[in-house]
């Protein structure tokens, strides 16, 4: 069939044709934007899961949502290398532009200005980030170098100069697992001032498994700020329909089979969705796609995940790293306790924990339980069984 036509879009972060599931975190969205632009308090969203179940897509959808409600989204992803504070200045900065322009602002906007300059200059006293904030900088307010202080003041001033334009404020990160102890901390507590003063300003956000974990200990009171869905694989129907949708909207049909042997291959998991589907898409003639092509493309998918999705993870770990994860994957998909590891490659605890630790680090584990750890990749033991060998792990 036409490849031009292909409805389905595995590529990280692009919104799928027919956005299957989630209704119930898209909701709960609708709702906190909704409750915060009247003055009530609301708990906000952290969403959580592993790689590849649509998290980043589903933070598109909330981004669309606010513009659809009348707030101001403003985005960004955090890295192992994001310097938070210039990051946070400039995100703050856009935000107040696009919440009222210079020319427009009021006495509220303008306190905003001054406040945001004052913290620009403290995360970088050069002035590069105060570009277009042509106040002075207020003293006594976001200007003592302590970011948990300085950033709920920054946050405050922005949730006035919001309400005053009768619009609220919605910063939304990815990846927010990468940020440090103080930093998760300052965010956090930024946001509880935002509460206490019920201003229509918040954020929400994603990252792996072990965010609410990483909240609680930033801040206690975490959990009384934040809902933490769980998102994963999509239930059956929803699946079938992630699959069958987007290529009806081009005119064109799966048999049931196809359908079903998609979904078991891939389990739900929405990125493995798009990625069978455009393989199966490419190799039928149409206008039906068979279970003879599901079956023809099913080797294609093996392909494509191995090289867009599954190797780079493992292609910024060194040859230890590589032997743990084989010998975890040598032990199924579900979390293994580190002494079960250790076994499997002849070493005692002790002698693994530094490569574990360094693991979960690079994101590539999490400890879903005390002792225990799991991939934060899909079916990263199928991969790992294919692209190392259990014997290339060597004794103690």
């Amino acid at each position: 069939m036409d490849r031009s036509r292909n409805p389905y879009t595995p590529n990280a972060g692009a919104p799928p044709k027919f956005f299957a599931g989630r209704a119930t975190e898209v909701d709960d969205f609708r709702v906190l934007l909704q409750r915060l632009l009247r003055g009530y308090t609301e708990q906000s969203m952290v969403v959580t899961g592993l790689r590849g179940v649509g998290k980043t897509v589903l933070l598109g959808e909330y981004r669309r949502i606010a513009g659809d409600e009348g707030w101001v989204p403003v985005d960004a992803e955090v890295s192992k290398h994001t310097h938070f504070g210039p990051q946070m200045a400039n995100l703050a900065r856009r935000a107040l532009l696009q919440v009222s322009p210079k020319a427009r602002w009021g006495e509220r906007a303008r306190a905003a200005a001054a406040t945001l300059r004052s913290f620009s200059l403290t995360v970088a006293p050069d002035g590069s980030l105060s570009g277009g904030l042509d106040v002075e900088a207020a003293v006594g307010s976001a200007d003592t170098g302590i970011l948990t202080e300085d950033l709920a003041d920054v946050f405050e001033a922005i949730g006035y100069a919001a309400r005053e334009r009768e619009t609220g404020v919605i910063f939304l990160f990815d990846e927010i697992q990468f940020l440090k102890k103080p930093e998760l901390e300052a965010l956090i507590g930024a946001v509880h001032r935002t509460v206490q003063r019920r201003l229509p300003v918040t954020f929400a956000g994603a990252g792996l498994p072990q965010l609410p974990g990483l909240a609680g200990e930033a801040k206690s009171y975490a959990e009384r700020l934040f809902k933490f869905p769980v998102i994963g694989e999509l239930p059956e129907s929803e699946a079938r329909a992630a699959v069958i949708e987007p290529a009806r909207s081009e005119g064109v049909g799966f048999e049931s089979p196809a359908v079903d042997k998609i979904v078991q291959y891939t389990e739900g998991y929405p990125y493995f969705l798009q990625e069978y589907g455009r393989a199966a898409w490419n190799i039928a003639e149409g206008p039906h796609i068979t279970l003879r092509d599901v079956e023809e493309a099913g080797d294609v998918v093996d392909a494509e995940l191995d090289e867009s999705f599954f190797r780079s993870r493992v292609q910024r770990s060194s040859p230890e790293e590589l032997r743990y994860m084989r010998a975890m994957a040598h032990l199924g998909p579900q979390a293994h306790r580190a002494g079960d590891v250790a076994d499997v490659l002849g070493k005692q605890s002790e002698q693994v924990a530094p490569i574990r630790a360094r693991l979960i680090n690079k994101g590539l584990l999490y400890t879903p339980r005390f002792g225990y750890a799991k991939f934060t990749v899909p079916q990263f033991d199928r991969f790992m069984s294919r692209y190392m060998d259990l014997d290339a792990v060597p004794p103690a």
